[in-house]
């Protein structure tokens, strides 16, 4: 039987962080985490999530609110004492010693029996693949096997929670990919409590239970990947979550969980309501480039506006094309590279499609990250 998970084993309540009295960089930051789980902080440089990972750590100071594990505040508590375990991205491996010697340091350091420690020792090795390489030294490891050894180091004395702080960053991109199912690998073989933070979106919907999405010291949305994916919170979120498209429309009628609005131009489009407020003046729609449909037959969707192709990138298993809809807004629809993918003449009209279901119409003054344009 799977052990019980205790429900709010860690907490911020309330959490603020200023550095010069002035500006918080943190601001009232409340969240909790169930014991096992694998949340991510995920959002843009210096929106505040390095912050909050070094305030769990203990390397900097809390301004003012608590944060508690098992039920218990370590605000203050000094951060050896904390039982914590730590993944940075430059591995912080000591060089001299052998990759042995580097998993049995924080053992030694808590006085643990040397038959224990050997035993220990050899287990984590085995664990990471590397039951071979305990002789070697750092210096002698690829990337990914150091950060192999970096991570079995942060779980070797059995922490309270393992926090990664970009642990991937200086991997190539087929290194990374291996290493994040390493990491779940082992998060799902060991059951340890994880707070990991990046700025790569892929990485926080693979290998996450929830993810908190910030900017300037807030969180956004806190959610699992498949929810702020397929139901974002404001057009921050849409937009910094995966692809999307933003148009700007025009006095959003609330009807019920439906929103209907204009485009500059005349079309009427019908989408969910994410937090418009009724009498507002503007709003932006949101739809994923792999919703949209390049009309090439009679079927009918909920939403048809014009478009002019502009160029179309190939990617191997898949196409991007981008279009200027009439009201000069540019966009992107993603298709299969398949027999349906059409082949358009540059400045070709068109007719772009999606349901209804499958956008949102959001407040424009969010302060969406806004995407590159061709």
């Amino acid at each position: 039987m799977e052990p019980s998970r205790v429900e709010n084993f860690l907490q911020f309540v309330n959490v603020k962080k200023t550095y010069d009295q002035k500006t918080l960089v943190v601001k009232n930051f409340n969240l909790d985490v169930k014991q096992g789980e694998f949340v991510t902080l995920l959002g843009p440089s210096g929106s505040g999530k390095t912050t909050v990972l070094m305030m769990l750590a203990g390397f900097e100071n809390v301004t003012s609110g608590t944060i508690t594990v098992g039920g218990k505040s370590i605000t203050t508590t000094a951060p050896y004492k904390r039982n914590i375990g730590m993944v940075f991205q430059n591995y912080a491996l000591f060089p001299h010693m052998t990759v042995a010697e580097n998993l049995a340091y924080p053992l030694k350091v808590r006085n643990l029996p040397k038959t224990q420690i050997r035993e220990r020792v050899d287990r984590y090795l085995a664990l990471i693949e590397l039951g071979h390489f305990g002789d070697r030294h750092p210096g002698q490891l690829s990337g990914g096997q150091r950060q192999r050894v970096a991570l079995a180091r942060a779980l070797i004395f059995e922490p309270t929670l393992v926090l990664m702080d970009e642990p991937l960053g200086a991997l190539d991109k087929k290194l990374r990919e291996q290493m994040q199912f390493e990491i779940t690998r082992l998060h799902s073989q060991l059951g340890f409590t994880v707070i990991y933070v990046t700025h790569d979106q892929v990485e926080a919907l693979t290998m996450s239970s929830r993810i908190a999405v910030f900017n300037e010291g807030v969180v956004q949305q806190y959610a699992s990947p498949d929810d702020l994916y397929e139901r974002p919170a404001n057009a921050f979120v849409a937009n910094f979550i995966g692809e999307n498209n933003l148009i700007p429309a025009l006095a959003p009628e609330i009807d019920g969980k439906m929103a209907r609005s204009s485009l500059e131009g005349g079309a009427r489009i019908t989408t969910f309501n994410g937090n418009c407020l009724v009498g507002a003046q503007r709003c932006i729609v949101s739809v994923r480039p792999e919703k949209l449909t390049i009309q090439t037959d009679a079927r009918t969707l909920d939403n048809q506006v014009g478009a002019r192709f502009i160029t179309r990138h190939y990617v191997g298993d898949f196409i991007r094309y981008y279009f200027e809809l009439d009201n000069g807004c540019k966009v992107a629809v993603k298709t299969l590279n398949d027999t349906r993918a059409p082949d358009l003449a540059n400045g070709q009209s068109a007719v772009l499609a999606w349901r209804a279901e499958d956008s949102f119409a959001f407040r424009s003054d969010t302060n969406p990250v806004q995407g590159d344009t061709p």
